[in-house]
């Protein structure tokens, strides 16, 4: 028996070449080694690795034909190609043994090194996928982050990262409340579980800032559709809420003293009246209007007024309780509303304190500034019941306790019926001033200026007069003080100037010897555009200067002395006469008056009215008088009507009067007769 020419140390070193060839070896290089091993195993000079791939169905497995040995290598039904060995006269039992056996262990290499290859190959897929949406997820402005269902974060992208300032090392691992604000920390999202849900958060960054953010939570599911986490999408919404929150500031609030506008003014009220009608309990809404504001505004500008305003805010919030609501509505006008007292009259000491607290001067730009307040009231709700309407009747109170200004307690009014009625008729008078402006209705009446030695007309006050044309003549008692409450005063005054200048002009191209016509300047019209008005209305009538007077009561010029002083010596400068009008009845301040550039001194009707039987009348008219002739000033006074007033007045000095003893005011024609005949008279 000959002895088997293939020991097994032989297979085994041909096993360890054929696995370090299909590990280390591709293509046809791995093929001739292949078929290198199998002329080794049994040891024939040729033997090849024929290649091929599919089926094992297809491929008939030949045996030791003439001289040839061939063996497929399969596995599993999978072809991978065959061997095939020849070049020796014949082959045994032994030789196929050895040859099948390679065959099977090749097949299985090849068969693991291919399952191999496909799972390096999907799993080098996956990971250049999953690369891609990282590279995706990093490029996107939004923030996106995953959660367990713990609330612990598992993964943090680039937006993440730029958003709240932590690097993915640093955030995740942790858990979310660690970006919530301090006032969140304990809040619960509820929607968390479900996810969907878009909501508006507040979140803190690393560096502490604390920002808005939009976010939405969908859920993370794992392959079975079971919840496995949550996915987070925040995207900074700072921006935008801080746009919303001005836009929300400007509609409700007011710009300039940061109190609730009237939008937001009205909704408080009616929230307080929803509690009070609740409770049982009474409210009331007080009206502010503030005196002299406006005539501050007008002489010192806009800036210093806007200041005050925002000084007198702060003054009215530091008196009133948190919870009692005040507002800035329009201009000077304020409105407070008391809903958490017990009776109504105790909003009579709370405006008191409100007056109060504009005792002390403003100090602004170096002005010391005081101002007074007007207050109407009206009650929850024996007056109304929603805010507009206490608002409309407290304005109406607030008008009556400004035309009452004896003492403190005149300027606080409670609403009542009859002054709905006042009210109404005052509405009723405004809107017809206001049509009579622009219709012709009014027209001025001249009352002549007597020189008491010998008697000569030497000018004459323009005075108007309002022709309505259902109720006639209306007294100036009952339109001016509207018109000065109004401001409509201002447009009067300016049409005065106009009339007045016309007329003078056409007594000057007539022929007529010069002589002042004095007009009366309100307050809110003494301004620094006073003296550019004047000189344009005289050069446009082509008038002399001489032909006209200004007549300022002693209350326009007390504010702001150097201003007043300055607009005065413009005005002079156009050859224009001043008089101080109504002198003792204000403020009377010699230091001031000295410096006043004034031409006459008027001794007001109230001092004129008891001459000479009331001694402190004759008291008053004698110091007048002498400190007119010490400043060397003329005096005149009016509303004499009586031969002793005129004696009197003679006796003491007097230069000039007017009064119903010579004239009652007369219409233009009238008034030019008259001044001829006095001339004749005199002449």
């Amino acid at each position: 028996m000959r002895a088997d020419p293939y020991p097994e140390s032989d297979f085994i070193a041909s096993s360890a070449a054929l696995c370090e060839a299909v590990l280390r070896l591709r293509g046809r290089v791995l093929d001739e080694e292949l078929g290198r091993i199998a002329r080794c195993l049994l040891a024939s000079p040729y033997g090849v690795f024929e290649p091929g791939e599919g089926d094992d169905d297809g491929h008939k497995e030949i045996d030791d034909i003439g001289g040839e040995l061939r063996q497929n290598v399969t596995c599993d039904g999978n072809y991978f190609g065959s061997y095939k060995v020849f070049g020796r006269a014949n082959f045994g039992p032994t030789d196929r043994h050895h040859l099948a056996s390679l065959a099977r262990l090749t097949a299985s290499l090849l068969q693991v090194h291919s399952l191999a290859q496909r799972s390096a190959h999907a799993y080098v897929q996956v990971e250049a996928q999953l690369a891609q949406q990282q590279q995706v997820l990093d490029q996107i402005e939004e923030s996106v982050l995953t959660l367990d269902l713990t609330g612990y974060i598992t993964s943090w992208n680039k937006g993440a990262e730029r958003l709240f300032g932590y690097s993915a090392v640093e955030a995740i691992g942790n858990h979310i409340l660690f970006l919530y604000t301090d006032e969140e920390a304990d809040v619960h999202d509820r929607f968390a579980e479900q996810g969907g849900r878009v909501m508006e958060v507040r979140r803190r960054k690393k560096c502490g800032d604390v920002f808005w953010a939009s976010m939405t939570l969908s859920r993370l599911c794992d392959a079975n559709g079971r919840s496995s986490g949550l996915i987070a999408y925040l995207h900074d919404i700072t921006g935008r809420k801080e746009a919303e929150e001005r836009l929300h500031h400007l509609a409700y609030y007011d710009a300039l003293t940061k109190l609730p506008n009237r939008s937001l003014l009205t909704k408080l009220l009616d929230q307080a009246l929803t509690v009070a009608q609740r409770n049982a309990t009474s409210g009331c809404v007080l009206f502010i209007d503030l005196d002299r504001f406006k005539w501050i505004n007008d002489t010192l500008g806009r800036r210093i007024g806007d200041e005050l305003l925002r000084q007198v805010a702060l003054r009215f919030r530091a008196v009133l309780r948190h919870e009692d609501i005040v507002s800035r509505i329009s201009g000077d006008e304020f409105v407070v509303g008391l809903f958490d007292i017990r009776q109504h009259f105790e909003a009579t000491t709370v405006a008191q304190k409100l007056q109060a607290s504009l005792v002390d001067a403003f100090v602004i730009e170096g002005h010391d500034l005081r101002v007074a307040a007007s207050i109407g009231i009206s009650v929850y709700p024996q007056d109304g019941g929603d805010a507009e309407t206490l608002l409309r009747l407290a304005d109406i109170a607030m008008a009556r306790a400004k035309r009452g200004h004896d003492t403190l307690e005149d300027s606080v009014a409670f609403y009542s019926l009859d002054m709905n009625r006042g009210m109404h008729e005052r509405m009723r008078i405004e809107s017809g001033l206001r049509h009579a402006l622009g219709n012709g209705e009014l027209l001025l009446h001249y009352q002549p200026k007597f020189q008491i030695d010998g008697g000569r007309i030497i000018g004459a006050e323009a005075l108007v007069r309002w022709r309505h044309p259902e109720r006639g003549l209306i007294p100036p008692g009952d339109f001016i003080p509207l018109a000065e409450t109004t401001g409509l005063i201002v447009q009067v005054g300016e049409w005065v100037l106009e009339a007045a200048c016309a007329q003078a002009a056409v007594w000057q191209r007539a022929g007529m010897p010069p002589l002042r016509i004095a007009i009366n300047v309100s307050a809110r019209e003494f301004t620094a555009a006073l003296p550019g008005r004047l000189a344009a209305t005289l050069a446009r009538y082509e008038l002399a200067p001489v032909w006209l007077e200004l007549e300022i009561t002693e209350s326009a010029l007390m504010h702001d002395i150097e201003r007043v002083i300055d607009i005065m010596d413009q005005i002079n400068a156009l050859g224009v006469t001043l008089s101080l009008d109504d002198f003792g009845t204000g403020y009377s301040s010699l230091s001031y008056l000295k410096r006043f550039p004034i031409h006459t001194l008027k001794i007001d009707r109230s001092f004129t009215t008891g001459l000479p039987s009331d001694a402190s009348d004759c008291a008053i008219a004698t110091t007048i008088i002498s400190i007119g002739q010490q400043l060397r000033h003329k005096v005149i006074a009016e509303g004499v009507e009586t031969v002793e007033q005129l004696e009197f007045l003679r006796q003491s000095g007097c230069d000039e009067v007017q009064g119903y003893l010579f004239s009652r005011p007369l219409p233009p024609f009238e008034f030019e007769t008259a001044l001829r005949e006095n001339w004749l008279l005199v002449e």
